[in-house]
C-alpha cells in the first residue's frame, strides 16, 4: 500500500484483557465504551466587581468504562465483580483494551488503573424477541492512558 494512502482503523475488532483474570472468551466483548475524559473547570467569582467570573481547570473526570457482551456461565470476570459489589472487597485490577488490525495484532491500546466494578446489569428477557442475553459490567477507575 503506497504510504499516502492511509484508512482509519476499524473499530469493530478489539480484545479486553483484566490482568489477572483468565478464563475461555473472557475479553471477548460485542460493545465498549467510556473511553472518554473532560477536563473540569471551576467558576469564581470576580471580588468586588460582580460583572466577571473566572474559569479555572480543575482535575480531570473520567467516564466509567462499560463492557457488553454475551453472558457468560461460570465467569471470572463476573463473579471478580460480583464479589466486590455484595460483599464490598474491593480488588482492583489493571483492564487493556487492544484495538486489533486484520492480522490480530494491536494496533491501538489503552490501559485502564485500578479499575473495580461499579455495576453489573443483565438484558432483560423477552419471549417476543429472539435475542442473546447481554451481561453489561460498569468498572470506576483511577486514570487511563493510550499505551502505543
Amino acid at each position: 500500500m503506497p504510504a499516502d494512502l492511509y484508512y482509519p482503523p476499524v473499530g469493530f475488532y478489539f480484545k479486553v484483557n483484566v490482568i489477572g483474570i483468565t478464563g475461555t472468551n473472557e475479553g471477548n466483548f460485542q460493545e465498549v465504551s467510556g473511553l472518554s475524559f473532560k477536563l473540569g473547570v471551576k467558576d469564581v467569582q470576580e471580588g468586588g466587581e460582580n460583572r466577571f467570573i473566572h474559569r479555572f481547570p480543575v482535575p480531570t473526570k473520567y467516564d466509567n468504562l462499560i463492557l457488553k457482551r454475551g453472558m457468560l456461565i461460570g465467569s471470572p470476570l463476573i463473579n471478580w465483580a460480583k464479589t466486590c459489589i455484595e460483599q464490598f472487597t474491593f480488588k482492583p485490577a489493571t483492564v487493556v483494551v487492544n484495538l486489533m488490525d486484520e492480522v490480530s495484532s494491536p494496533i491501538a491500546s489503552w490501559k485502564f488503573i485500578n479499575a473495580y466494578p461499579v455495576g453489573i446489569k443483565i438484558s432483560d428477557f423477552k419471549s417476543q424477541e429472539n435475542a442473546v442475553v447481554v451481561e453489561t459490567l460498569e468498572l470506576c477507575y483511577d486514570y487511563f492512558n493510550k499505551v502505543n
